[in-house]
């Protein structure tokens, strides 16, 4: 065991977060910690490293254990530079040296290692406390949301690092493949209660579902036992006999047990206003900074039935094309025309700038007073609770609530105008799996265009029908299907590039005549014979570069500029050793067959 909780409670002002509960961390345990916003899943991981204490309840850490933890909202030294600041988180830096943060930096999108952390966004300021967090040796990781920030590809990288760490594991994200990959346990945090599943995501929602059923079934048997046993006690005693005492303490007892809490779900009905024939065009876009293409000469017209997500890499522009089609910014050249009926609601990465003195209920009332919508005309009060703002919440401030709360506010407040074409930057950041859930299923139903910035794999899947990539020329890449079929095209069309082309020898024979139909003996085709000679040469000579290519990594820490040629030329190396290999593999088993006299199969 690790660190083990015991008994833990912590009440935040009248809110009681944790009551009575327990958690035990061991060797190789990957924890995935998930709940609705606010709940406390964030205040739970401050108390098992010791930043806040609970009010009860009491945390055993193995003495040696080093812990290394990410915060949501890491704090900085502004005048520090990146390199300073990973480094001054390091705890013993004997074990780290200078190239090794270099590529776990590069490897997380932060490039310029001398640039002041007062400089950088707030997702750079992440990735680079991400970094000093994996950096720093440590046999237990505590994570709060690692993969927020992170394009795809940096996180099933994370994914592969995290699944091969050895030490234990307990993080907060609400990233589903994410914890499908990496979570080996997850805990539920509901109503103040730990409640924990041996299991990854999909197996935990199937493990929840049958508890949730056994709870119930459990609640209709000890309701049918209460009415059975009310009708006993109501009824007076048989002459010269009394009740059982043992009887009627049993009654009572289940009588105090309280039935089985169900979490509350968000409830969203579809507001939208109507939306004519033309809705918006971009026609040959191009937008630049400092000298430099973001977008380049891009033509699109947007449908209404259009369900577009946009990903690529961090920096390239994605916020920008947004930016661009909700007018906000200018293009270069080119032109941007909106239809006349179009009301854009733009959920931005950054959010709104919300009035942290004013209470929940006034900012909403004061977008909306009531709402029309398919299911009836709600008021403030009554959107509120649908998006889990209970009466008492409804009247405090903003400054109380989670940081998960305000992306909830900050959401129904875009929604509730009535918009009917949504734009999302980065929506899925900070908000709890249940409310997904609920904004996947809405968007489905959604009469107007929604075009989503994500790189949540689990969204852009369930969301999108066609992909946007944007690439760092400036360059937009459509893509028809969701992220998996995206990440699939891309995948072939890596390895098609890598392949030499080969051309396909046209059939000398019409397809007319019989001869076509007769089987022939395998043979190589003079190109797979001259290749079949000297593939062994090839994968040798490969794999020779891929060595001189990794001494020249290690000689190589303190030329940054060097050294990113020299990974990105490994990679290639890789990939093209990895292609070798697979074609040494169809040679020989083409050799094979052919040594043994086989046809060719010439069914149709």
């Amino acid at each position: 065991m690790l660190i083990s909780a015991e008994q833990i409670t912590k009440n935040y002002g009248t809110k009681q977060l944790l009551d009575d509960v327990s958690l035990y961390i061991n060797e190789r345990d990957h924890i995935g910690i998930v709940g609705i916003n606010g709940t406390g899943k964030s205040t739970l991981l401050k108390i098992l490293v010791g930043i806040e204490p609970p009010d009860e309840g009491s945390i055993s850490i193995n003495p040696d254990l080093q812990i290394s933890y990410l915060s949501q909202n890491p704090v900085m030294k502004d005048d520090f530079t990146v390199m300073e600041q990973v480094l001054s988180e390091i705890s013993s830096q004997d074990e780290v040296n200078e190239y090794e943060v270099k590529a776990m930096l590069t490897r997380l999108g932060v490039t310029e290692f001398s640039a002041t952390i007062g400089t950088l966004s707030g997702g750079q300021r992440k990735r680079v406390a991400l970094c000093a967090t994996l950096i720093n040796p440590a046999d237990v990781l505590v994570l709060d949301e690692p993969t927020n920030h992170l394009d795809s590809d940096m996180t099933i990288w994370l994914e592969q690092y995290l699944s091969r760490f050895t030490g234990g594991i307990i993080m907060v994200t609400h990233d589903r493949y994410f914890l499908e990959r990496v979570a080996n346990r997850i805990v539920e945090l509901s109503h103040s209660k730990l409640y924990t599943y041996e299991a990854n995501y999909s197996k935990y929602l199937e493990q929840k579902a049958e508890r949730v059923d056994m709870d119930f079934a459990s609640e209709r048997k000890r309701q049918a036992y209460l009415r059975k046993e009310y009708q006993w006690i109501m009824q007076g005693p048989k002459a010269r006999g009394t009740k059982s005492r043992d009887r009627i303490e049993r009654y009572e007892s289940l009588k105090e047990q309280a039935a089985p809490v169900m979490d509350a779900t968000v409830q969203m009905s579809t507001i939208s206003s109507r939306l004519g024939k033309k809705l918006i065009e971009l026609d040959e876009v191009t937008k630049s900074y400092d000298n430099r293409t973001i977008i380049d000469h891009f033509t699109y017209h947007i449908q209404r039935d259009d369900r577009i997500g946009i990903v690529g890499k961090n920096g390239v522009g994605k916020s920008t094309l947004l930016n661009l089609i909700a007018g906000q910014v200018e293009p270069d050249e080119g032109r941007v025309e909106v239809g006349s009926t179009v009301q854009i609601g733009y959920f931005t990465q950054e959010g709104r700038e919300l009035d942290k003195s004013l209470r929940v209920y006034d900012f909403i009332s004061e977008i909306a007073g009531e709402i029309k919508t398919e299911e009836g005309t709600f008021s403030a009060s009554q959107m509120l609770e649908r998006f889990l703002f209970p009466s008492d919440l409804q009247y405090t401030t903003i400054s109380r609530l989670s940081g998960g709360e305000k992306r909830r506010l900050y959401l129904l407040s875009i929604l509730i105008a009535a918009p009917n074409i949504l734009l999302l930057d980065e929506p899925t950041n900070d908000l709890d799996i249940e409310t997904l859930n609920i904004l996947e299923d809405y968007l489905e139903s959604f009469p107007g265009a929604v075009i989503a910035v994500s790189h949540d794999r689990y969204f852009l899947d369930k969301m999108a029908s066609s992909m946007f990539e944007v690439n760092e020329d400036g360059k937009i890449r459509c893509y028809t299907g969701n992220y998996s079929d995206y990440a699939a095209k891309r995948e072939a069309t890596q390895a098609s590039e890598d392949i030499n082309s080969e051309e396909i020898p046209k059939p000398t024979t019409s397809p007319k005549t019989d001869l076509s139909r007769r089987p022939k003996k395998l043979k190589f085709s003079f190109k797979e014979q001259q290749e079949f000679e000297t593939i062994d040469d090839d994968i040798a000579a490969l794999e020779e570069k891929v060595t001189e290519c990794a001494n020249e990594i290690e000689q190589s820490s303190s030329d940054f500029v060097r050294l990113q040629e020299l990974t990105e030329k490994m990679e290639e190396l890789k990939l093209g050793l990895d292609y070798k290999i697979e074609r040494w593999a169809y040679l020989n088993e083409l050799a094979e067959k052919i040594e043994a006299g086989e046809y060719e199969d010439n069914t149709d």
